[in-house]
């Protein structure tokens, strides 16, 4: 699996892990979904579940090499490497473009998903009462996610590992974004926010020689916050990946009707034309994050006006169908080379 991927393949997997990244830091879209179609869903999930016990006995006995390519080693360091480096920058232009120009790039991930539900579900032949009924099932539990109101900031320890474990359900569940649900959990600024932010002026301080910051019991605190939440995401990602290669493998059909349905769902949370609530205080003022930015509470949907600005916006639905079907036609070119 590892020796037959060409130096255009590595990049093109790091560019897939750098999309994989960016679209897991915004809220309402699933990094599972470009695994998905970008056709690398199964291997990443297959990877993932070797990490278990014969890994880490690899690992301990210092079989480095044995380990690593048992892991697939490979494929899994350059799609991190990619998401790493999304993190630092394409996940930043995203963030700057969603502030400047929030209805059209809303649009452009509707287009993408509506695009997505198109390409798995068009080879999809399996359909039956049983795949049938997990589709509309998926679908509720997804719109259902959407209209959820969220809960209330809690750093408390053993939660935050919850919310690491719940969180990767985003790059291993297509439809289910990890962000979204760290928004409904209540802990998406603490987590994504604050505790980054702490983690950067800690870095910042070391480089600078300026070790005061061990002192400061807040900013310990939230590096306590970031680790813990970080075990809990390593956790939660091999545990999830042993159950979905288990049910993929037994119960593909259902399992894949079902993943179709969560994405369908995931419309609504991505639905362009939306309002955004924040979070107030008891007086009416608004709640700030430690970067000074108003919190996100949840999203008042509605239905556009016919202005020259929603049909730009469906333009750029279309723009994203079409980014999701220039992969498909790329994927396929790709195959018949190798075939």
């Amino acid at each position: 699996m590892q020796s037959t991927r060409t130096f255009k393949d590595r990049v093109f997997l790091v560019v897939k892990g750098l999309a994989m990244g960016a679209a897991n830091k915004v809220p309402g879209v699933s990094g599972g979904v470009v695994a998905f179609v970008a056709g690398f869903y199964e291997e990443f999930i297959y990877s993932l579940q070797r990490v278990n016990n014969t890994a880490f006995k690899l690992l301990f006995n210092g079989r480095f090499k044995s380990f690593y390519q048992y892991i697939n080693g490979k494929f899994l360091g350059l799609l991190f490497l990619g998401m790493v480096v999304s993190y630092f920058s394409v996940s930043k232009i995203l963030d700057y473009l969603i502030i400047n120009y929030e209805l059209y790039v809303w649009s452009a991930f509707f287009g993408m998903i509506l695009g997505s539900i198109y390409y798995i579900s068009k080879d999809f032949k399996a359909w039956n009462s049983k795949t049938i009924t997990a589709l509309i099932l998926g679908t509720i539990v997804g719109i259902s996610i959407s209209f959820l109101d969220p809960a209330t900031e809690n750093d408390n320890l053993w939660f935050v590992f919850f919310c690491g474990i719940i969180s990767v359900s985003g790059m291993t569940l297509p439809g289910f974004s990890g962000s979204f649900i760290l928004i409904l959990l209540g802990n998406y600024v603490l987590l994504l926010v604050d505790s980054v932010n702490a983690l950067y002026d800690t870095l910042s301080d070391i480089f600078t020689g300026n070790f005061e910051f061990i002192k400061n019991e807040a900013r310990i605190r939230m590096l306590k916050v970031l680790g813990v939440f970080t075990l809990g995401s390593v956790t939660g990602l091999v545990t999830f990946s042993h159950i979905l290669n288990y049910i993929l493998h037994h119960y593909k059909n259902i399992t894949l009707a079902t993943i179709v349905g969560f994405i369908i769902g995931s419309l609504g949370v991505v639905w362009p034309w939306k309002e955004t609530i924040y979070k107030t205080s008891i007086d009416g003022s608004y709640i700030l994050d430690s970067t000074g930015k108003q919190v996100i509470a949840n999203y008042k949907r509605f239905f556009p006006e016919a202005t020259t600005e929603t049909y730009i916006a469906i333009a750029y639905i279309g723009l994203g169908i079409l980014i999701v079907l220039g992969l498909e036609w790329y994927g396929q070119q790709t195959r018949q080379i190798k075939a």
